[in-house]
């Protein structure tokens, strides 16, 4: 008989692809996901699984490339850069209407309250709902009203829940950690993009942070005129040339030198890598606050398998690098079940 197993699938931003290949690679080897529990992208890759339509996403999201991305940037300075509209429609569009008592597995969804200040469980209602409420990460998807409740991003509170599955008496616990340190000696598989239209991306993900502290209607018709001029730039250019330069690897960490500043822990800190625009120096905030409560939770409620995704491999809004984020996935998966279960034996 598999091995039943509660799967619970951690906060993490475009990392959250990784999630895709952790599944199939749990399915591969023959386990039987009996439940699943997610945050922010967790939430939303496992309500998709839950719903029976992750290969549909995944087709999806793997034929996306920069432009199609950025085409779907609703900009909006209503308490969030973007509105999330267009990315979650297509979403729906996937997953249909559909209540979450009504998933083949039990499934949850955590978001967190900002009107009372406490942890949100969704486990009945309308799917699309919980997974836009859990995924509404601040600064960057406008927050979800419900009611007099405003609701955001589970990762403020909880970005790894592993309590929600602990009665949920299955053989295993595997929780996907994205926010994990000491993961160095996994990086991103290259694949070959034109480098100066990614620098175009990033260059209007830099004036979405730059602009946060202007007016909202002067800045939003700016940024409106910003994207429509990118588009109109990128309109002629085949994303993915053959002829077109391997995007370049992460940098190397630069040689110790002689009175660097060091962290608490010991390691050298690398000059030269703040954030980008305000937007950026939000992100990178919440992701270390997510990092220092997702060893909380793992403390506290040590999973059967812990599967870490390094923070490091990307940045949290590089959603058009989903193909290479689901084969880090997988290859992470395998190189910790290997172990797993070679200590059963």
């Amino acid at each position: 008989m598999n091995k039943r197993v509660a799967l619970v699938l951690g906060s993490g931003g475009a990392r959250g692809y990784a999630h895709i290949g952790v599944i199939e690679e749990i399915e591969k080897r023959g386990y039987d996901i009996a439940c699943i529990a997610g945050c922010s992208m967790g939430a939303v890759v496992g309500g998709i699984y839950a719903a029976g339509k992750l290969e549909a996403y995944r087709n999806w999201i793997e034929s996306l490339d920069y432009l199609d991305v950025l085409r779907l940037v609703d900009v909006s300075f209503r308490l969030g850069a973007i509105r999330g509209e267009k990315v979650f429609g297509q979403i729906r569009k996937i997953v249909g209407e559909i209540n979450i008592e009504d998933l083949r597995i039990p499934y949850t969804a955590v978001a967190t309250d900002l009107t009372n200040q406490q942890e949100i469980w969704f486990q009945e209602g309308c799917l699309h709902q919980a997974m836009r409420a859990s995924a509404a990460i601040p600064s960057l998807f406008t927050p979800v009203m419900q009611g007099n409740r405003m609701l955001v991003d589970g990762g403020l509170l909880n970005p790894l829940p592993i309590v929600p599955v602990v009665s949920s008496h299955c053989d295993l616990i595997i929780a996907v950690n994205l926010n994990s340190t000491n993961q160095k000696h996994y990086t991103l598989p290259v694949i070959q993009r034109p480098p100066a239209f990614r620098s175009r991306f990033d260059n209007l993900v830099r004036s979405l942070g730059s602009h946060l502290p202007f007016r909202r209607k002067q800045a939003e018709q700016l940024l409106m005129l910003e994207q429509e001029a990118l588009l109109a730039q990128a309109a002629d250019i085949n994303p993915w040339l053959d002829s077109a330069e391997p995007e370049a690897q992460q940098p190397a960490a630069a040689p110790e030198k002689a009175g660097a500043p060091k962290s608490a822990t010991g390691s050298f800190i690398i000059d030269n890598v703040g954030p980008a625009s305000l937007l950026d120096l939000i992100n990178q905030s919440f992701e270390v606050m997510q990092t220092s409560l997702a060893q909380y939770k793992i403390a506290g409620y040590p999973p059967d398998i812990l599967i870490n995704v390094p923070k490091r491999v990307c940045r949290f809004f590089e959603f058009y690098k989903a193909p290479e984020l689901i084969a880090l996935g997988r290859e992470i998966a395998s190189d910790t079940l290997d172990r797993y279960e070679s200590e059963q034996h």
